[in-house]
């Protein structure tokens, strides 16, 4: 017997079963032989303050002073410099207010890149407190807590069905039953595929495919402390990772559900926008993936009960935001699970919940 069943072992499962176990009993449900699997195991690590939209960015501001605590650390500096060309201009100058860059000349970003190529790049800026998220450290400490307050995770275990009876859902999955008073779906990718297994009416939450590609930097190039490079319009980007360089396209493919793999057509356009920003040859890649990210069709997260059926909670739509938001999104959960007072100011609750749809 459990109180609560989580469908998702992604950062959103873990997460919110972490915030939930310690006043619950818990049980989570990963369809995968492991959590974190697909588009958690594969993000790009990194946190923004201003990246997303006016409600994303909240959750962000109430994330970080959890992830950059001292005793957590889950956070290490990095810093973005976005690069614009020749005819980017007036996109430029959007996407730096938006990010919430200052604007430097080509000097200062050629010391934070000593590698910037100055033919065709016109405009530069930058913001110091951009950093890179450790996700397995931050992954592995929800896991940590779910397991120390009692929460049961079981691998391999993809949902049937689930149907209410006696104000109890009745789950079948492919390793047994269960029975619940309240089901989250934290699906990802999946949400709407779970919410109707569930007798619930779907989103419409959609998933997009996002290439990445590990490239080893050139010998005798030392790329580690180098600043994460945007393209203007989010049309590329890269980092520095672990002594070599991940790149990506930054594409925005709608698809189905489904397990990710990276095109190499897609591939290529993206390392070669990098490339006309760097003065060195960059040819050998190292691996490459793909992840899903999942928008409601306003761009916010969902996370609360459902409209039409208040034992049903959905913890969707996260996004490219999921590791930033984590902290923030997983608390405000939890409170409307348990019916605590909600910190999040309502204007932006109201934003968030599913009862928008």
């Amino acid at each position: 017997m459990t109180d609560v069943v989580i469908i998702g072992g992604g950062i959103a499962g873990i997460a919110a079963c972490a915030q939930i176990a310690p006043h619950l009993k818990v049980t989570l449900l990963e369809a995968e032989p492991e959590l974190c699997y697909h588009s958690s195991g594969r993000s790009a690590a990194t946190f923004i303050e201003d990246y997303g939209n006016r409600v994303t960015k909240e959750l962000n501001i109430e994330s970080l002073a959890f992830l950059r605590s001292e005793s957590k650390d889950f956070l290490k500096k990095r810093g973005l410099l976005l690069i614009g060309k020749y005819g980017e201009e007036k996109e430029f100058q959007t996407d730096a207010g938006d990010l919430g860059l200052a604007h430097i000349s080509f000097d200062e970003a050629f010391q934070l890149l000593p590698a910037l190529k100055q033919e065709g790049i016109t405009r530069q800026a930058y913001r110091p407190d951009v950093y890179d998220i450790d996700t397995n450290k931050l992954f592995q400490y929800y896991r940590k807590i779910a397991l120390e307050n009692g929460a049961q995770i079981r691998k391999k275990t993809k949902l049937i069905s689930a149907y209410l009876q006696n104000n109890k859902w009745q789950i079948k999955s492919s390793n047994g039953d269960l029975s619940a008073s309240i089901l989250i779906n934290a699906a990802g990718a999946w949400a709407d595929q779970v919410a109707e297994l569930c007798g619930v009416s779907k989103l419409n939450i959609i998933p997009y495919k996002r290439s990445i590609a590990r490239m080893q930097a050139p010998k005798g190039v030392d790329v580690q402390n180098w600043p994460m490079l945007d393209g203007v319009g989010e049309a590329w980007y890269a980092k520095p990772d672990a002594g070599n360089l991940i790149v990506s396209p930054a594409d925005k493919q709608m698809v189905s559900a489904h397990d990710a793999w990276a095109d190499d057509e897609t591939l290529a356009a993206g390392i070669q926008s990098f490339q006309g920003v760097v003065n060195f040859p960059i040819n050998r890649m190292l691996s490459n993936w793909a992840g899903l990210r999942s928008f409601a069709p306003d761009g916010n997260l969902v996370i609360g009960p459902d409209k039409n059926n208040s034992s049903f909670f959905w913890f969707a739509g996260q996004g490219g935001y999921g590791f930033q938001t984590a902290a923030a999104a997983s608390q405000l959960l939890s409170d409307l699970l348990l019916e605590e007072n909600v910190s999040v100011d309502s204007k932006i609750l109201e934003a968030l919940l599913p009862g928008r749809f």
